[in-house]
């Protein structure tokens, strides 16, 4: 079966992710307008009606904007647990009772099983996701301040990771966010750092050869340059060689990634 996978837009203005298997597709959270949301899609050669479910993290603006326009749009129903649903339903607008689905565990959308995970985080009830296809599996991990060992278990040895690496530390410190802020970024409802997802990765890669896309870097306390070589330093020390044991990149805000493709040898191309 064929597995595509997308990093539509990610950072503080605006976050999602693009899952296809087979003939069934979703998107995980809409930050972004409806019409940008649309855009990025085309630009893959994705129609935005052939979307069979949106999935919701969490509530905050940068992860639901257009989650209630897409749905109303091309009737799409929204998945998300209990908690989100209250936090976010004033902001989504009015959905339709058969396009509202509350899950508390696992759940299928067509090929694709999802299964929902805690994350730590200053929401009502934040989660990430794992996606299984077949033997295949890709995470989207954005949005938390520290990651128990629960949930590395849970995640390591995916084919595919959306991965947060939101700020250098050094960065945000000395930046111009006044302090209050500072410490919430960095506290354990915040966000990841570059040196935590260094520090992260080498307990996830198998010997899959998997992509992993660093996501939700801070327009203000990062950059891509110092994300990439922040990790791959730390994958050096671990004994990991990007091109050799696994893929990296880092995702953008304005613009979307490739494409991929994962291949019946859990290998992951760009398409696009």
């Amino acid at each position: 079966m064929k597995i595509e996978t997308a990093v539509l837009a990610s950072g503080s203005k605006g976050n999602s992710t693009y899952i296809r298997a087979g003939k069934n597709s979703v998107l995980v959270d809409a930050g972004l307008s409806g019409k940008a949301i649309e855009a990025r899609m085309n630009c893959l050669g994705l129609d935005p009606a052939d979307l069979d479910a949106l999935l919701v993290t969490h509530e905050h603006k940068d992860h639901i904007k257009s989650i209630g326009v897409l749905s109303r749009r091309y009737k799409i129903p929204i998945y998300a647990n209990d908690g989100t649903w209250g936090a976010a339903e004033a902001d989504l607008g009015k959905i339709k009772a058969e396009n509202k689905r509350v899950f508390t565990g696992d759940f299928l959308v067509g090929n694709l099983k999802f299964s929902p995970y805690s994350l730590s985080h200053d929401a009502a009830q934040p989660v990430g996701y794992t996606c299984q296809v077949e033997d295949k599996k890709i995470v989207v991990a954005t949005d938390t301040g520290l990651m128990s060992a629960e949930v590395i278990a849970k995640i390591k040895g995916a084919d595919f990771y959306v991965l947060e690496s939101n700020h250098d530390l050094e960065m945000l410190m000395t930046g111009k966010y006044p302090y209050f802020l500072k410490n919430r970024i960095k506290g354990t409802e915040g966000h990841l750092s570059n040196d935590a997802a260094a520090a992260l990765l080498p307990s996830l890669v198998a010997d899959n050869f998997p992509t992993v896309v660093l996501a939700h870097l801070s327009e203000e306390n990062n950059n891509p340059k110092v994300a990439y070589i922040t990790v791959n330093n730390g994958l050096k020390e671990a004994g990991l060689e990007v091109g050799k044991d696994l893929h990296l990149e880092c995702a953008a805000q304005a613009k979307t990634t490739s494409l991929f493709r994962i291949d019946s040898k859990a290998q992951v191309k760009g398409v696009g």
